[in-house]
């Protein structure tokens, strides 16, 4: 994922140097990033209903600004930083959700369904709300399972990807990432795949 060879090293020098609190090298930053976070957000939207009012754009947009609130934020290294990007861009779903549920009950509600990235279909539907607290309830006893559904589902990070930006191993994001999708699933009601994601 990301920019790569020597975009890529600058790309981790400008998070250093956002974490020491260059207040410039976060609009350095962005432009070396920007098409991975609209992939990001892209893999988001592309399980939405076509009449949905939220585009690509406006989800970067808004995630840049959330972004932008802290930009002295430590980040450890590239792979942090896409992770940090996964959890706003929940957040910015997630909080659009509420907004169009509010103003039109279920008329207008994110529905997407649980898959690694874009290439597991598995046909189950959840609305983002209900996600959303079955995932708060999940954090509370094992806040390690979120982070790696923020890297798969949200970012559609690849396993590789997710270990990487976790720091931990393949197998052990294999595993949380079952055992978190056995738990999203129980918590939604929804028949869980017998194929294996």
């Amino acid at each position: 994922m990301g920019p790569n060879g020597r975009a890529m090293s600058e790309v981790t020098l400008l998070l250093a140097e956002c974490g020491a609190g260059d207040s410039g090298a976060f609009e350095r930053l962005i432009p070396l990033v920007y098409d991975d976070l609209r992939r990001i957000a892209h893999r988001r939207l592309q399980a939405e209903r076509a009449e949905h009012t939220l585009d690509t754009t406006a989800v970067v947009h808004e995630a840049y600004l959330r972004l932008a609130e802290n930009p002295e934020t430590t980040w450890q290294d590239r792979a942090h930083f896409y992770a940090v990007c996964a959890r706003v861009i929940r957040h910015v779903l997630v909080d659009h959700a509420r907004r169009r549920g509010a103003r039109k009950r279920g008329g207008d509600v994110i529905r997407v369904p649980l898959r690694d990235g874009v290439a597991d279909e598995t046909g189950g539907l959840a609305d983002f709300l209900a996600l959303e607290e079955a995932l708060r309830c999940l954090e509370r006893h094992d806040p390690r399972l979120v982070r790696v559904v923020e890297c798969r589902f949200f970012a559609g990070l690849t396993v590789e990807e997710t270990a990487e930006a976790l720091g931990s191993s393949r197998r052990t994001v294999e595993r949380d990432w079952t055992r978190a999708k056995a738990y999203l699933y129980r918590a939604l009601g929804e028949p869980q795949p017998t194929r294996a994601g």
